[in-house]
C-alpha cells in the first residue's frame, strides 16, 4: 500500500525530478526567489528547507569537520557549488532565529499559453514579522448566552390569601364558592300534572254534560 507515501511527480522519473527540484533550488540560493509553476513550487519547498537546515547547522557549530559535512551534504544533493556557498556564507545567517518557515509561496494565477498555475517562492528574509491578523477579525466574538427563563409575577399578599386553602376547613376556595350558591326551591314550584290525568277530566266533563238534558 502507497499509504503516507504522497511526491510531487512532476511528469518526471526519479532522476529527472531530482535533477530539476536541483536546479530550482540553486536558482533560489542564488537569487533569493524564482517564479515557476505552483506544483513545481510546492515541490521545491521541503527540499530547499531541508539544505537551509544543513546551512543553519554549520553556522550553529564550532566545530570545522562537521561545518565541512554539512557543505559537502548539501553539495551532494543541489549540484551546484557557487549556490551553496552563498547559501552557507551569506544566506545562513538570516534563519538563525527562525525555527522552520524560510520559504513563502505567492500565487500568481494562470499562466498565458496553457493556463498552468503559475507561483513565486522566495526566501523569508530576518527582518520579516509574517502576516498580521486584522484586530477586527481575530478579536473573539462573545459567546452566545442561553436564554433566561422567564420570570415569574411576583404573588401579592391579597391574591396568595385568596387562593390558600382554608385551615379550619380543608377545604379548597371553589367548594366554598359552591356552597354559597343558594339552592332552588323544589317545593314551592307547581308539581308537573301526569299526561294522563288531563284526558281523563276531560272525559268526565263530557259525560256530566250529556247527562243533564236526560234527567
Amino acid at each position: 500500500m502507497r499509504h503516507r507515501k504522497h511526491h510531487f511527480q512532476l511528469g518526471r522519473k526519479r532522476e529527472h525530478r531530482a535533477a530539476t527540484v536541483a536546479a530550482l533550488a540553486a536558482a533560489l540560493f542564488t537569487h533569493g526567489k524564482i517564479q515557476t509553476t505552483l506544483i513545481k513550487a510546492k515541490a521545491l519547498r521541503p527540499f530547499a528547507e531541508k539544505i537551509i537546515t544543513y546551512a543553519k547547522k554549520a553556522a550553529l557549530t564550532e566545530e570545522k569537520i562537521k561545518k565541512v559535512h554539512y557543505r559537502r551534504l548539501a553539495i551532494a544533493k543541489v549540484h551546484d557549488e557557487d549556490a551553496v556557498k552563498k547559501l552557507f556564507t551569506e544566506r545562513a545567517t538570516e534563519f538563525l532565529n527562525r525555527a522552520g518557515g524560510y520559504t513563502r509561496i505567492y500565487k500568481l494565477g494562470a499562466r498565458v499559453g496553457d493556463a498552468a498555475e503559475t507561483a513565486l517562492i522566495e526566501l523569508v528574509k530576518a527582518t520579516d514579522e509574517g502576516y498580521k491578523k486584522d484586530a477586527r477579525k481575530s478579536a473573539k466574538k462573545p459567546a452566545k448566552r442561553g436564554k433566561k427563563p422567564a420570570e415569574k409575577a411576583p404573588v401579592t399578599e391579597t391574591a396568595a390569601a385568596e387562593t390558600a386553602p382554608d385551615a379550619t376547613t380543608g377545604d379548597a376556595p371553589a367548594a366554598e364558592t359552591a356552597e354559597t350558591v343558594a339552592p332552588t326551591d323544589t317545593a314551592s314550584a307547581p308539581a308537573a300534572k301526569p299526561k294522563g290525568e288531563k284526558k281523563t277530566k276531560q272525559k268526565a266533563e263530557a259525560k256530566a254534560d250529556a247527562a243533564e238534558p236526560a234527567a
